[in-house]
């Protein structure tokens, strides 16, 4: 039996910080409905009740927008990333190998 009422305003409002203005509207209408069908079983039941209804209404960012692309080739370019693989054939790669056994 839960303690407290349920502040389903307050949920309601917690959702719509992340949605876009125009969808907050009919969020906040299928979010009340939802909340009033479910028995008043607890914050929990209707926490995951609104969670379902909000994905319904959330349209993330394109990646463009975020400036976070992902995927292949998505990595900013870099010397180290662009540049020839370390241990390539090279004058100097492999010295400390061939002076190890260097009898002075």
């Amino acid at each position: 039996m839960a303690t407290s009422d349920i502040d389903s305003e307050q949920l309601i409002s917690r959702f719509c910080g992340a949605l876009l203005p125009r969808d907050r509207a009919d969020f906040r209408r299928a979010a009340e409905a939802a909340i009033e069908q479910i028995p008043c079983a607890g914050e929990g039941v209707a926490y995951r009740t609104l969670r379902e209804v909000f994905r319904q209404y959330f349209h993330p960012p394109s990646d463009v927008q975020t400036g976070r692309p992902l995927g292949l080739g998505s990595r900013r370019p870099s010397k180290l990333s662009n540049g020839p693989p370390i241990g390539a054939d090279d004058p100097r790669a492999g010295g400390r190998d061939r002076h190890r056994f260097k009898v002075v």
